[in-house]
């Protein structure tokens, strides 16, 4: 079956030259409704795994990872994710941003909780009332 392109418009063609188009039941912006497996509900769903499951491991085609075979799936799939330093340095950006909004967060609880007497600003940048800045030098 040969297809015939329907755009020269090179986004709207794949690698072979041929025109694509959006999946099925997605043209003019209709919803796909889920077919086969996905349209059962969740309990069938379940009794068929589960009936899955069983054939598996009569058969002996059924893996239970142990322990350690665990552990190395875990230490291959950090190397591969650590591999992507973007990635890395991303989410390390948004650990220290969590760290330090944690500290703020902590700092502003322990101010309300009645540690009037401390120097530090509220949010107002204003000093608790009684309290100076210090300004002897150590």
């Amino acid at each position: 079956m040969s297809r015939t392109p329907l755009s020269l418009n090179p986004s709207s063609t794949n690698t072979h030259g041929t025109a694509t188009s959006a999946p099925r039941g997605q043209e003019q912006g209709r919803r796909r409704e889920p077919r086969g497996f996905a349209a059962m509900d969740p309990e069938r769903q379940r009794e068929i795994a589960r009936k899955g499951g069983r054939a598996a491991h009569r058969s002996g085609n059924a893996h239970q990872f142990d322990s350690e075979e665990a552990r190395e799936a875990g230490r291959k799939g950090g190397e591969a994710v650590s591999q992507d330093r973007t990635h890395m340095a991303r989410i390390g950006a948004r650990g220290g941003e969590a760290r330090g909004a944690n500290r703020r967060q902590q700092t502003r609880e322990r101010g309300i909780e009645g540690d009037e007497g401390s120097a530090e600003p509220d949010a107002g940048g204003s000093m608790p009332s009684g309290s100076m800045p210090s300004t002897r030098h150590h």
